[in-house]
């Protein structure tokens, strides 16, 4: 397993009970690549707790992903919803800076 190196960029995305983490790292050999984080809160107990997911992607699939995420979202948006209105999403949470 590739042992995480030093955070050089973070973005977090608060999507209802799930976030989403864009983490940017270098390597030893001073490489970049992205961890994606899906953080879910599930109840537990008397309280809760956090099932993560975490998809490494580097520098060459960079562009594949992204096309492919890219296609993806606008075939959606195009092909299968054409008539939803979907800037009703572009807003900022406004709770975003609250517990870190």
């Amino acid at each position: 397993m590739e042992r995480e190196q030093e955070e050089l960029f973070s973005k977090r995305v608060r999507a209802g009970k799930r976030t989403y983490f864009f983490d940017v790292r270098t390597t030893k050999a001073n490489d970049y690549y992205l961890t994606i984080t899906e953080s879910k809160r599930k109840p537990k107990d008397d309280g809760f707790t956090f099932e993560k997911h975490k998809i490494f992607l580097y520098k060459e699939d960079f562009n594949k992903f992204v096309n492919a995420l890219n296609e993806s979202v606008d075939h959606i948006k195009t092909e299968l919803m054409p008539d939803f209105d979907f800037t009703q999403f572009d807003r900022e949470d406004e709770d975003d800076l609250s517990w870190d």
